[in-house]
């Protein structure tokens, strides 16, 4: 695909400002969101290129492609657009600004109480009386049958195994066929 020198050095500029790039995989965008002067075919069809070449990395999710420049990538392009090697993308900064930690147990929980609670909630029960499933309460056993096992070891549903009253399955005999006819019903 051919592509202006003016579009490569936009595209090129912003990448190297940013250190990533991202780009919806919709090929018939007339404008990129961030590179407004090219279309997003342009962008993705670059860092393809950028890609087999590896100077940036690729992801995609959720119909999105995110590319992030590698210190090959970042070499190749001070040399393209001429930088001084003291200039560095936005992702290879350093924060100056101090990090915000809130109260000592962060978020928007209220401070704990005696109990080991937090808030309204009551406290959580130790040693397994009367908690649910994989609290290491109760009996996960028989919980349906009123805790007697069921002969056959209680896997399936509906009836024991053995139990020949009328019910709602089919005939013993009953061969099912998948073709013209039907079943055949002895």
């Amino acid at each position: 695909m051919l592509i202006s020198k003016k579009d490569r050095k936009d595209v090129y500029k912003y990448l190297f400002q940013e250190g990533v790039l991202f780009a919806e995989k919709d090929f018939n965008l007339p404008k990129h969101p961030e590179v407004d002067t090219v279309s997003n075919l342009v962008v993705i069809k670059l860092m393809q290129s950028f890609k087999s070449r590896e100077l940036v990395t690729e992801r995609f999710a959720w119909r999105h492609y995110y590319w992030f420049l590698t210190d090959e990538g970042i070499e190749y392009l001070r040399e393209y657009l001429n930088i001084p090697s003291d200039v560095v993308p936005n992702t290879m900064k350093k924060s100056t600004r101090p990090l915000e930690r809130g109260p000592q147990g962060g978020g928007d929980r209220p401070p704990r109480r005696e109990g080991g609670g937090y808030g309204d909630r009551p406290p959580r029960r130790e040693g397994g009386e009367g908690g649910g499933f994989g609290r290491g309460g109760g009996d996960r056993g028989g919980y349906r049958d009123g805790g007697a096992p069921r002969e056959g070891g209680g896997f399936g549903r509906g009836r024991p195994a053995g139990d020949d009253k009328a019910g709602g399955s089919a005939p013993a005999g009953y061969q099912p066929s998948f073709g013209r006819g039907g079943g055949n019903a002895s």
